[in-house]
């Protein structure tokens, strides 16, 4: 999930960024602007940074431990 203040952000850039004839307009259209990146990303299936660095630390021990048996296998192998 993407953090909100991202989201946030990219909305009130997207909101400033509309010509001064739609300032009326503002509160809806960055309603409108928040729904639709929000749904952009959600369509792009993105993982949270917490979830990554799990994944991460998963995977590095994942491998070190691979590593581990390759040596335990080639010292079985020379006995």
């Amino acid at each position: 999930m993407i953090d909100p203040n991202v989201l946030d952000q990219l909305t009130k850039r997207l909101s400033d960024s509309i010509p001064d004839s739609f300032k009326l307009l503002q509160g809806d259209l960055e309603k409108n602007f928040k729904a639709t990146i929000q749904a952009i990303f959600n369509d792009m299936n993105l993982v949270s940074r917490d979830e990554f660095d799990i994944q991460a630390a998963l995977l590095a021990r994942t491998v070190e431990k691979l590593k581990q048996l390759e040596e335990r296998v080639s010292e079985l192998e020379k006995k």
